[in-house]
């Protein structure tokens, strides 16, 4: 490395193999580090759209429309993500709407929360976030299942 340009940036590779271990670990799509001006992002796509093709290649003839069914109720869901009311996930992560496997859920459909009040919990990097309701309201959907990964700005619950 000694014919390298000077200010050209030195790339960590052992830093880079770490990030994209943490990646895998975690479940997340992308992880960006700095340290000073030097800045190091680790990105891979989401390979969850791969998974739907596999689970109906696998099922019998018959079934198959059960999934296009599946598919349409996301669809009606829609406008109420679109919704000013909606609390959006401020990261990327693992969304759990209860405090442990097998408890009530933070918050359900119906329920009054006030502000401040949890509605779920987002674990990113080993750490537990919780998620907050921004103000007092009625919870009127939640969009995410338990144990769902979740992206930033995400639609997460929607509280009016």
């Amino acid at each position: 490395m000694t014919d390298m340009k000077p200010g050209a940036m030195q790339v960590d590779a052992d830093l880079v193999r770490q990030l994209a271990e943490l990646l895998d670990q975690t479940q997340l799509t992308e992880i960006e580090v700095q340290d000073g001006e030097r800045r190091i992002r680790v990105a891979r796509q989401a390979t969850v759209a791969h998974f739907a093709p596999m689970t109906q290649a696998a099922a019998p003839a018959a079934p198959l429309a059960q999934p296009a069914a599946a598919a349409a109720a996301p669809a009606a869901e829609a406008p109420a993500a679109t919704s000013a009311n909606a609390v959006r996930s401020p990261m990327v992560g693992t969304a759990y709407l209860a405090p442990e496997p097998g408890a009530k859920p933070f918050a359900a459909v119906g329920q009054q929360v006030g502000a401040g009040d949890t509605l779920l919990i987002i674990e990113a990097m080993k750490v537990m976030n919780p998620i907050t309701a921004p103000r007092a309201g009625t919870v009127k959907a939640v969009l995410v299942d338990n144990g769902a990964p979740v992206e930033f700005d995400q639609p997460l619950v929607i509280v009016e």
